[in-house]
């Protein structure tokens, strides 16, 4: 997609800027129609198939009461499954990643399950009667693979396969060989937020505030940056750097050890790459280093940012030495957008909020927005209804809408 114009959605000249109500990021009713509509069955980034390298390993992936887990099985094959044992629903996995020889083991009851998700047997089987295992494997969570990156969705829903939605990246991720990253150790949590997820999105969805809110971005790549307008959920943002020595002693250094990653095609050899996939996720392309992030919701008013870390498995010292100087800026970053998720977010509750007013550099945000009410149209309405009516006034006018009203 080197070859985009920075709008490739061209911005009306007389949209609405005001964007989602305040009610919208208060509303436990709303937040409970987001996690079927919105999260449980949009596709999400889970890990890399690198995270998973060898017969046995799991990763774990939890999202708003659904809980997965992404195995090797004995043939190679990376498959996904509700981490959830048959007989009781204990966790078969615990923690974030891990490794098992041969079969998975429920530390419950001892379930016996082959990396496959075939149930090979249960503890104590005569005391269940007439018991066919055959019956109760771990049931599968829907998973797809691209370019190296597992993603799944724990509910049929609107997104087609990865390939189509994220097909606008191909080439940018193709050229960044993210078949063969390794991860670099540093998968968690930046930690949790006390706010909406949505607030964390629309600081994710334009770069108006790059300027003045980030001083190591600025310095690094200032006016160069861009945001790109796309279709469907997608929205990137891109920047050059390197013609400006720095002064901050990250950026300073950055830009000094930052090695001419020559096998790169040529727009990504000195450039810093955003691509966000809706609802939540992000990809950052360094030259050293990809990452990807998301925000998590675990409750109406509370968030966790997680993220992943890779990089090229023939990283030189030089290199090493770059990507940790560039997680340093972004570690900055991630700090300041925090701060300006907190502010954002409890200016919804004032009396003295009236609608956001945005710039056309945040026609992200706005597209952010529509597809949101796209999705659930009782966000159209200014003012929130009753929260025990949200969801009977979502059903109507989601009807509606489909009869073409």
């Amino acid at each position: 997609m080197n070859d985009l114009s920075p709008n490739t959605v061209t911005v009306p000249n007389d949209w609405d800027r005001r964007g989602l109500p305040a009610w919208t990021y208060h509303s436990q009713a709303l937040f409970d129609l987001e996690r079927t509509h919105v999260f449980l069955n949009h596709w999400q980034v889970a890990c890399h198939v690198n995270d998973v390298p060898h017969t046995g390993d799991w990763r774990t992936f939890d999202l708003l009461g659904e809980r997965a887990m992404i195995v090797r099985g004995q043939d190679g094959v990376v498959r996904a499954f509700h981490n959830l044992c048959r007989h009781r629903g204990a966790r078969v996995v615990d923690g974030m990643a891990g490794s098992c020889k041969g079969a998975l083991v429920c530390p419950f009851h001892g379930w016996v399950y082959n990396l496959d998700g075939s149930l090979r047997g249960a503890a104590r089987p005569e005391t269940f009667g007439d018991f066919d295992r055959k019956k109760f494997g771990l049931k599968p969570v829907e998973m797809d693979i691209w370019n190296g990156f597992v993603f799944i969705r724990f509910l049929p829903g609107p997104q087609p396969s990865v390939a189509e939605c994220l097909q606008p990246y191909a080439e940018d991720f193709a050229g960044f060989r993210s078949e063969g990253l390794l991860p670099v150790g540093n998968h968690g949590y930046w930690g949790k937020t006390p706010v909406n997820w949505k607030s964390v999105c629309d600081v994710d969805n334009e770069g108006y505030h790059v300027a003045l809110a980030h001083p190591s971005l600025q310095e690094l790549y200032g006016r160069t940056y861009t945001d790109i307008f796309l279709e469907n959920g997608l929205f990137q943002s891109k920047a050059t750097y390197g013609d400006r020595p720095g002064r901050l002693w990250s950026v300073k250094n950055y830009v000094k050890m930052s090695p001419l990653q020559e096998w790169l095609p040529k727009p990504l050899q000195r450039a810093w790459n955003y691509y966000g996939m809706f609802p939540n996720t992000v990809f950052i392309f360094t030259p050293e280093s990809v990452q990807f992030y998301a925000e998590i919701p675990i409750s109406v008013n509370e968030t966790w940012m997680s993220f992943n870390g890779y990089r090229q498995p023939d990283e030189t010292r030089q290199t090493r030495a770059a990507r940790y100087l560039a997680a340093r800026i972004d570690r900055h970053t991630s700090a300041e957008d925090q701060q300006l998720t907190i502010w954002s977010n409890e200016s919804m509750k004032s009396t003295a909020f009236d609608d956001f007013h945005l710039s056309d550099l945040e026609f992200g945000v706005r597209q952010h927005h529509d597809k949101m009410r796209r999705l659930l149209p009782v966000m159209r309405l200014a003012e929130g209804p009753p929260e025990d009516q949200i969801a009977a006034l979502n059903a109507e006018l989601s009807c509606q809408t489909l009869d073409g009203v």
